[in-house]
């Protein structure tokens, strides 16, 4: 097993855990795709307040522990979404390579998608 094949079997343990000890059960795919929404949204919130986001505010050292592990709270939901949404490592890896060659092609002018043309 590689490293991402390890992560999403620790999250998925880590699921299961907490739909039988919290009594989740019964909730449809897509209220949990929607509730692991909002707790990326809530989660990438904590990665901002450790970079000093708030221009109105004195700036304070970074914690690169604390971004370290808020940037990880997102991982773990991340996956934990991709599990729900019937994404496996493997496949998340294979969209990740052909997403990313395109992002790189529309970069390039080399895109079928229109606005990406090299001016």
């Amino acid at each position: 097993m590689d490293k991402l094949d390890i992560i999403f079997q620790m999250q998925k343990m880590l699921d299961d855990d907490i739909i039988e000890r919290r009594k989740l059960h019964g909730i449809s795919r897509e209220e949990w795709i929607q509730k692991e929404i909002l707790a990326i949204i809530s989660e990438l919130t904590e990665v901002m307040d450790e970079v000093n986001f708030k221009w109105w505010k004195n700036p304070k050292e970074v914690d690169e522990a604390s971004l370290k592990e808020e940037i990880i709270d997102v991982l773990h939901f991340f996956v934990s979404m991709c599990i729900k949404a019937g994404l496996t490592a493997d496949e998340l890896f294979e969209i990740y390579k052909a997403k990313n060659k395109e992002n790189f092609d529309r970069q390039y002018g080399k895109s079928e998608k229109k606005g990406y043309e090299v001016q």
